[in-house]
């Protein structure tokens, strides 16, 4: 009897032990109180749905400041997502601006943009507030986006404090320790990039033998974040001032990481070579952004 006595003892008492552990852990959470921005209009039936979502998320500790997201929606080029800005600070905030990232399930960046924050206004202490959330068709770095395992958070900024070198794989795996240095030498003897300056600095113009034409480039991006080029059109011309091509390029995930320069050669085929001997002692390049 003895024997099951103490066992019960023991029972008992890692089942206080453990419900010692849940009410600390109760404790540290904070409630926040669900309000809406008189900007954002919802039916009935809506306020009901984010009241639902709203009584759903993860609890947080005191002064934490967090987004959670709700709901995310493809309309056209433009993508919304819908979340909650959650104030646990026991006193109200105001954001100026916020720099949100939209990541998938594994963390990989599908889009970021940062938001200018103006309107919201000031969010109370200790509440949650939905709000739609835009990014246009240049703020999306990818060509698909789930509608599952996505996930919206505050950027964190980890960009060089010096402008640097992006390369892409099949660069770093072919270049030589010599060419690296001789690029990365041209890249920081360029001017400076204002911070929200992106261009496209064409080198070097050839002919090579088989006819094709090849433009060596930079692209540099003086934003903070990471960019995705996808589509515009160059036109070459040689010493003549005539036109010797010109082509179309569609870049599929060609992304240029935030205060840094990629190079790039861009291909002309020979058939797109409407001179058969152009003159390159001098060349100009004519960008165009298509719509």
């Amino acid at each position: 009897m003895a024997f099951f006595q103490k066992k019960k003892q023991e029972n008992e008492e890692e089942k206080l032990e453990t419900a010692m552990i849940t009410d600390t852990v109760n404790q540290d959470a904070v409630p926040t109180t669900l309000e809406f921005h008189p900007l954002q209009q919802y039916s009935t039936p809506q306020t009901y749905v984010l009241k639902y979502h709203h009584e759903q998320l993860p609890t947080l500790k005191l002064n934490q400041i967090s987004i959670s997201g709700i709901r995310l929606t493809q309309t056209g080029e433009k993508l919304e997502i819908e979340a909650f800005i959650r104030n646990t600070v026991d006193q109200p905030i105001k954001f100026s601006t916020l720099d949100l990232v939209l990541l998938d399930e594994v963390g990989k960046t599908l889009a970021n943009k940062s938001f200018n924050m103006e309107e919201v206004g000031t969010l109370s202490a200790l509440s949650s507030m939905p709000w739609v959330f835009t990014f246009e068709k240049e703020n999306i770095l990818v060509d698909d986006i789930p509608n599952e395992g996505w996930k919206i958070a505050f950027a964190i900024q980890q960009v060089p404090k010096e402008h640097s070198l992006d390369l892409e794989p099949s660069w770093e795996n072919h270049l030589s320790q010599m060419q690296r240095k001789r690029i990365e030498e041209l890249v920081t003897s360029l001017p400076k990039l204002g911070e929200t300056e992106v261009s496209l600095m064409i080198l070097d113009v050839k002919l090579k033998e088989n006819g094709d034409v090849i433009a060596s480039a930079l692209i540099r991006n003086g934003k903070m974040e990471a960019i995705n080029v996808k589509d515009f059109s160059l036109i070459v011309m040689d010493a003549t001032n005539e036109q010797i091509c010109s082509r179309n390029f569609i870049l599929e995930d060609f992304i240029v990481k935030g205060n840094a320069t990629k190079p790039w050669t861009f291909k002309f085929p020979e058939q797109l070579v409407q001179k058969k001997n152009p003159d390159f002692s001098k060349w100009k390049v004519q960008i165009l952004k298509n719509k």
